[in-house]
């Protein structure tokens, strides 16, 4: 699962890939509509395979999140959807990753995983291999 080039910045839904670097931040192209962007220094850029959950006692890094729930779904989108209730949020993460640290990890955070989950998995980015 190659998630070096997407980023996710701050202020804009979705995700993009990163396309080149310039003095003062990126240039990438949504994954959602195909549009490329360029980002300042004023923008916060996170790139995916830079995130880590917090769980109890250690960290783990966002793609292995992604593997635990394709494995759930066997390669289809999520069976929650991120508009549900945060309640139906924080069972559904935690069938996924039950160690995970719910006093830091909100359902906003959840939110944006399941979603990002979604975007990637659509795009043929992560696949599902038995």
């Amino acid at each position: 699962m190659q998630l070096d080039k997407i980023v996710a910045i701050s202020g804009r839904p979705g995700l993009f890939e990163s396309e080149a670097q310039t003095r003062g931040g990126i240039v990438a192209r949504s994954l959602i509509d195909g549009k490329r962007v360029t980002t300042s220094v004023n923008n916060q850029i996170n790139i995916l395979s830079e995130i880590q959950i917090y769980c109890v006692g250690k960290e783990v890094h966002l793609s292995e999140v992604f593997e635990k729930i394709l494995k759930k779904e066997e390669g289809k989108i999520a069976s929650v959807s991120p508009k549900a209730s945060s309640g139906d949020l924080e069972a559904y993460f935690f069938d996924i990753l039950n160690n995970y640290d719910d006093d830091r990890v909100y359902p906003n955070d959840i939110k944006k995983i399941i979603q990002w989950y979604n975007i990637l998995l659509q795009k043929k980015i992560i696949n599902y291999t038995e």
